[in-house]
């Protein structure tokens, strides 16, 4: 779809991409641990869905370099934020609001999703806390500077990685 597909007229279209794209990841770990609970399943979708917008507002400029942006065209226009104000790394005018609604909207379907971390059992809820924590970790990076998609592509760093760790075992 990528080859193909390099725009997204809404979040619907963007949303059906994660379905098809992101949501399977999770759908497939489950079922490699023998859960095929619908609860467990819809959680896994809002988080693997969560983690690929998050992912795609990391990589603004580097998909931008490819020729491709996930942001939904038509929240963009509601923005006035253009493809060349893209290109250019501008965050001025109304970038700000605009990516911050990216990240709360992203947010709120990581949180809708987090309950599997606690309902999963050993390793595999472990790992998916410090994963949920991970992506909770650069949004608030994201929001603390919704330009820096431009100029420094946020990234966990050992610190973020040692407290997603100690705060996911409590």
């Amino acid at each position: 779809q990528d080859v193909v597909k390099t725009r997204y007229a809404d979040f619907g279209e963007v949303m059906d991409y994660c379905r098809r794209s992101a949501n399977p990841v999770g759908r497939l770990m489950l079922h490699l641990y023998g859960d095929d609970d619908a609860r467990h399943l819809a959680y896994s979708d809002a988080i693997c869905s969560s983690l690929q917008l998050i992912n795609f507002l990391q990589d603004i400029a580097v998909d931008y370099r490819k020729n491709r942006i996930y942001l939904p065209q038509d929240e963009l226009a509601a923005y006035h934020v253009s493809e060349a104000q893209i290109a250019a790394g501008d965050a001025r005018g109304l970038w700000h609001a605009m990516l911050h609604k990216q990240i709360e909207r992203a947010r709120k379907l990581l949180q809708a999703g987090a309950p599997l971390g606690r309902a999963l059992k050993g390793r595999i809820g472990l790992e998916l806390r410090v994963t949920i924590r991970g992506g909770e970790t650069i949004l608030r990076k994201l929001h603390a500077d919704p330009g820096c998609v431009f100029h420094d592509r946020p990234v966990l760093t050992r610190k973020d990685w040692l407290l997603m760790l100690a705060r996911s075992l409590r």
